[in-house]
């Protein structure tokens, strides 16, 4: 059809002439845009270095498994005005008197029990190194899942520029027709003033639509943290998922989900906050060994100067008789944690469910959606490719035509933001099921 022909051409059009810089701005493909997200994001960075921190922090030291070996080094010094009384009667007595004792060595310290904490706490460490990991994948999922709906959004206002380009053509094709006719005295000064009106609202809506499409752009490109202003053009190839289903989800939910997976590690985590405490109830043992130099150093006494050097060793016990009931407090808070979350894990899984039920009815619906408004558009455009006939020969009102021209520009809004809904509706399922990809 004539339509038709026109159409595709000012599709081209629209790329050559919509923008003086259209062959030089890049073509930013999904997988790009991920892969970009995926480097450059400053959340995903952030989880990224807090889950080394989490994995820096798993060590037997960090635990109180090993022991400590440190260096020490004691000097006191006193001048002092001495008077002392001998035993024999006789007084000595001296001004300034100086004292000096000197200890240096290497001393050992190793808890070697404590009611069994330390290895409850190297075991919390590891929970927490995967509580980490987990929230890094939250994170990524989240933020992967809002690159794509903001990179579909931007396919759905591209294709919409589109639509509204072609359609001011058209409204310009009319108001030619208008003025020409009143020209040759076939149409009154009316339909020319109608037709021009309806122009600037074309005109209008094409401003108003290419304002949210850059302000889209500069959306994502926040999202990719890159420049704000880097200029690009999308993939408006979009590919539907229609095969999911709900069991298949549900199972991956229980499996793969982050939110769920980071509620069953914190419960794992108070469990062992709990053995921790009740840690405080066994005795703790330390064994402690050194090697020690000693020098001494008195201006008045029956030894001036004395030295030292050797090992020393001992064994240090200690167990909690009575602590004004403190025990039992802190292992009924422990307790109370630990119910609190398996409340939260049972709430998350009722929550996940019900979410997933209700995207999983809402991509049907949309999916539904699709196809309707694929068969809509195709009759609104055969409807304005008869019309646009007609008009040109003066056998409809420009009424009607305007009419035949709003049902398409409708009928292509529609089933573009049906293609749109059905992708957002897709890439929400997938992100509940942590296993969002790209197609």
């Amino acid at each position: 059809m004539k339509f038709k022909i026109a159409q595709y051409t000012l599709a081209v059009l629209f790329f050559l002439g919509s923008t003086n810089q259209a062959f030089s701005q890049e073509i930013l493909t999904v997988e790009n845009a991920v892969k970009i997200a995926l480097e450059n994001n400053f959340d995903i960075q952030i989880a990224s270095n807090n889950a080394k921190i989490d994995a820096t922090n798993v060590s037997l030291a960090n635990a109180g498994i090993v022991p400590n070996l440190d260096a020490v080094l004691t000097n006191s010094n006193s001048i002092l005005d001495t008077k002392q009384t001998q035993s024999d009667g006789s007084i000595r007595d001296l001004k300034n008197a100086k004292n000096m004792n000197l200890s240096y060595g290497l001393a050992l310290n190793w808890t070697v029990f404590d009611g069994f904490k330390m290895f409850a706490k190297h075991e919390q460490l590891k929970q927490m190194e995967q509580l980490g990991n987990t929230e890094l994948q939250f994170t990524i999922l989240s933020k992967v899942g809002t690159v794509l709906e903001t990179y579909y959004q931007i396919v759905q206002q591209q294709q919409q520029l589109k639509v509204l380009d072609t359609t001011l053509v058209i409204s310009q094709l009319r108001l030619d027709l208008a003025k020409n006719r009143y020209t040759i005295g076939k149409a009154s000064k009316l339909e020319v003033l109608n037709a021009e009106v309806d122009w600037n609202t074309d005109n209008t809506n094409l401003l108003r639509q290419k304002e949210l499409y850059s302000n889209t752009k500069t959306a994502l490109n926040e999202l990719l943290a890159r420049d704000l202003t880097s200029e690009f053009l999308v993939s408006e190839e979009v590919i539907i998922d229609k095969a999911l289903q709900l069991a298949d989800l549900k199972t991956k939910v229980s499996s793969q989900n982050p939110q769920l997976q980071m509620q069953l590690l914190n419960k794992r985590i108070a469990e062992l906050s709990l053995k921790q405490v009740k840690g405080d109830r066994y005795p703790t043992i330390e064994l402690s060994s050194g090697y020690n130099f000693t020098r001494s150093e008195s201006s008045l006494g029956f030894v001036s100067q004395s030295t030292g050097n050797g090992l020393v060793y001992g064994v240090n016990a200690r167990m909690n008789i009575f602590n004004g009931s403190l025990q039992n407090r802190n292992e009924k808070v422990a307790k109370i944690n630990v119910q609190n979350a398996e409340i939260y894990l049972e709430q998350q899984k009722t929550q996940l469910e019900s979410h997933l039920l209700t995207a999983y009815n809402t991509y049907l619906t949309n999916i539904q959606l699709t196809e309707l408004e694929d068969k809509n558009e195709k009759i609104a455009e055969q409807n304005l490719d008869i019309t646009l006939e007609k008009f040109k020969i003066g056998t409809i009102t420009t009424v009607e035509f305007r009419t035949a021209q709003l049902n398409y520009v409708n009928a292509k809004f529609r089933n573009n933001s049906a293609q749109f809904q059905a992708k957002l509706s897709e890439i929400a399922l997938k992100e509940l099921a942590g296993n969002l990809d790209l197609n």
